[in-house]
């Protein structure tokens, strides 16, 4: 198939950036997917970051002023990876451009940015905007995704989504921009981590109608990264959302968990619900096992409960030339959410799992703000 070429550009040549970068040039892995990514151009503020993009072939510009990217007619697709406080402008300027954006999270410092984020997208309906959230497209979370939605569960009992690590154990760690409200915005973790736990209960239809807000800010000082002293972090460490959401209108409880403290933890996006006919249980610490909930009938026993385990193998939204029984990771989630962007930009995604909305995105924040009011109020609170 003839494939179309898009050309990238990345606006924060950090972590994410280069995660973005090394996913692009995968892109032969994907399976007959219409269009070809090109990464052109990066920008980033610190000229040394900037340097890690040599190796990439394709990249004819480095810039440290995201405004020369905007002027750039060649340039079609922006991923921008910058601080929160830096999203409102950049997004906005970015879609009155003209570009199409795939935004990282939180679309905004907080909910008066994201709902101008959102109102700068419905002024320019030319420009195709998305939100990154890539835990959701591991094949083992897609394998749960399609179990629910085959109304497998019945009568839904309860649901839970966490994104969890320990990123924040050590106390000694510098202070960073993340740990710092007037950067991070005052939902601390949850603008960090809160879209990795609503994605898929969202896209499920799973909005919370009520909740209650459990947040901690645990370690309240840490050392300046310059000079060594002890300086306030004021930011929410971990987050825990007690809600009461719908399915197939039925009320139930669902559990959302962000936490940058959880001893043990990596990278940990977990889901699990269950219902009087079934119950599916994922997590990313062990990437091909999902358990499967049934009752059935047991030779020589009788009818018993059973979690059975099913291995999800390598496949999620696009088909790759990877085999059926490999493992999938983090990398692969990167691609799989680059295949969906870019496969819905050109109105081909069809029925599979895209990428979260900016109406999802602006979502979070307004659940963002009932916890924090929960919080300090001690009472359920409606987003």
């Amino acid at each position: 198939m003839t494939q179309k070429i898009v050309n990238v550009a990345i606006i924060g040549g950090g972590l994410m950036g280069r995660e973005i970068a090394a996913a692009i040039q995968r892109w032969p892995a994907l399976i007959d997917h219409p269009v070809r990514p090109r990464l052109t151009a990066v920008c980033d503020i610190n000229p040394a970051a900037l340097e890690w993009f040599d190796a990439i072939d394709s990249v004819s510009s480095k810039v440290t002023d995201y405004h020369d990217l905007l002027k750039d007619e060649s340039i079609d697709v922006l991923y921008i990876a910058v601080r929160h406080d830096l999203h409102e402008q950049l997004y906005i300027d970015a879609i009155n451009a003209g570009k199409s954006v795939l935004a990282e999270k939180p679309f905004g410092i907080d909910r008066a940015a994201a709902d101008a984020i959102v109102a700068a997208i419905d002024a320019n309906p030319t420009s195709f905007v998305r939100c990154s959230s890539e835990m959701a497209f591991y094949p083992g979370a897609q394998l749960a995704i399609n179990y629910i939605a085959s109304g497998a569960l019945g009568r839904i009992i309860e649901a839970r989504n966490a994104f969890l690590h320990s990123s924040d154990i050590d106390t000694t760690k510098p202070l960073n921009w993340k740990r710092q409200n007037q950067f991070c915005g005052a939902a601390g973790v949850m603008n960090d981590l809160g879209l990795h736990a609503l994605h898929v209960p969202l896209r499920l239809g799973w909005q919370p109608e009520r909740l209650f807000g459990v947040l901690q800010n645990i370690v309240t000082q840490r050392p300046s990264a310059t000079t060594g002293e002890l300086e306030d972090c004021d930011t929410w460490d971990n987050a825990v959302i007690h809600a009461w959401a719908r399915h197939d209108d039925v009320e139930f409880p669902l559990t959302l968990e962000m936490k940058r403290i959880d001893p043990g933890q990596k990278n940990t996006w977990e889901f699990e619900a269950v219902g009087m006919d079934g119950g599916v249980r994922f997590s990313t610490s062990n990437p091909k096992a999902v358990q499967i909930f049934t009752r059935s009938a047991v030779p020589g026993i009788g009818t018993e409960q059973i979690w059975q385990t099913v291995e999800a193998g390598s496949q999620s939204v696009w088909p790759t030339v990877t085999g059926a029984n490999f493992e999938s990771g983090f990398s692969d989630s990167i691609l799989q959410m680059w295949a969906a962007y870019l496969a819905d930009r050109e109105g081909l995604l069809a029925d599979r799992f895209g990428c979260a909305l900016p109406s999802e995105a602006a979502m979070t924040h307004r659940i963002y703000d009932a916890a924090i009011r929960s919080h300090e109020s001690g009472s359920l609170q409606v987003p």
